[in-house]
């Protein structure tokens, strides 16, 4: 039985699977720093706390040196009380569709692989449902991320991931696409590193207010999330939090617009978590209305990679809504 690495060991398969992010020719590594073995190319990616820093700087809103200073890049620290208290508070978000669909998804890589290669963009959280998959000792998962976070075991950018073309049985991208400036190429890149008949799981929010700060960018209705996967087969997609969760969210943020200083927000946010956290239960029994689509706060797709796509013609007829 194949053991479970740690969440940010690089061993001798991940290596294997490695290339430039920027020209997707070989690497060569020293135990301080990667290299481009293309001579026209010649990039070099420094290690930072045994993790590579694999990022293409003439394409990324992010620097290589960000990252050898230690600077925060996407996840600012949360003092140690603060956590405690946000810990304690009952939660206003739900997902209720993910552990089923990583069961889903978990049984379908098997049919892919004896020991499937998962890639998750975006691990500083464990995505709801994800542990499904991280857990499974004949599944190798590569955790990355846009920042030096605990599990993170190699630094890169979705734009131009630093992976070889059809290295993975599946990709996982929660709550991820609506942080990067341009989705599409992310997904493009995402299609390229999967295996012919691979797995894409996506997780992306419609109604919800801007959460990444300046790295936050855009919102997808299901038919607009659907068309941006519209290079892969659909298996399933749906609501992957519903209009309770949108409401909620939408008091806290209206009543923050009246205050500035972060105490008042974070007094603001306990208060709408203890008064609203019971408006994501109505979720669980509005997945499959069509008026709960329309207002849904995020949404989800799982897919498998093929030749073709989607036309726009056929894209309109799977809508799903309550609006004719």
């Amino acid at each position: 039985m194949q053991t479970q690495a740690s969440p940010n060991a690089i061993d001798s398969q991940i290596s294997s699977i490695l290339n430039c992010p920027c020209c997707h020719s070989d690497l060569d590594h020293s135990e301080t720093e990667y290299w481009c073995t293309s001579e026209p190319c010649a990039a070099r990616f420094p290690i930072v706390d045994h993790r590579p820093i694999l990022i293409n700087e003439s394409r990324s809103v992010f620097s290589l040196a960000d990252f050898l200073k230690r600077q925060e890049t996407f996840f600012p620290k949360m003092h140690r009380l603060k956590s405690l208290a946000k810990s304690l508070m009952p939660m206003i978000s739900a997902n209720y569709v993910a552990p089923e669909n990583f069961r889903r998804i978990l049984a379908q890589l098997f049919e892919l692989s004896q020991n499937p290669r998962i890639l998750v963009i975006g691990c500083g959280e464990v995505g709801e449902g994800l542990h499904e998959l991280i857990k499974h000792p004949k599944i190798q998962v590569v955790e990355t991320d846009v920042a030096l976070g605990p599990r993170v075991s190699i630094v890169c950018d979705g734009h131009d991931l630093p992976f070889k073309s059809g290295s993975f049985d599946g990709v996982i991208v929660q709550a991820v696409l609506e942080h990067v400036v341009d989705p599409q190429r992310c997904v493009a890149e995402i299609k390229r590193c999967l295996k012919y008949g691979g797995l894409v799981y996506a997780e992306t929010p419609f109604i919800q207010q801007v959460h990444g700060g300046r790295y936050d960018f855009v919102r997808y209705t299901l038919l607009g999330h659907r068309r941006l996967f519209r290079e892969f087969e659909e298996i399933q997609s749906g609501m992957a939090g519903g209009p309770g969760m949108a409401l909620a969210w939408s008091l806290k943020y209206f009543l923050w617009s009246f205050v500035r200083s972060n105490l008042a927000r974070e007094l603001i946010a306990g208060f709408v978590s203890l008064t609203c956290f019971w408006l994501k239960y109505c979720d669980r029994f509005l997945r499959n209305a069509p008026a709960a689509v329309d207002g849904a706060s995020a949404n989800y797709f799982l897919g498998r990679k093929i030749d073709g796509h989607l036309s726009d013609r056929e894209l309109i007829k799977q809508f799903r809504g309550a609006q004719t």
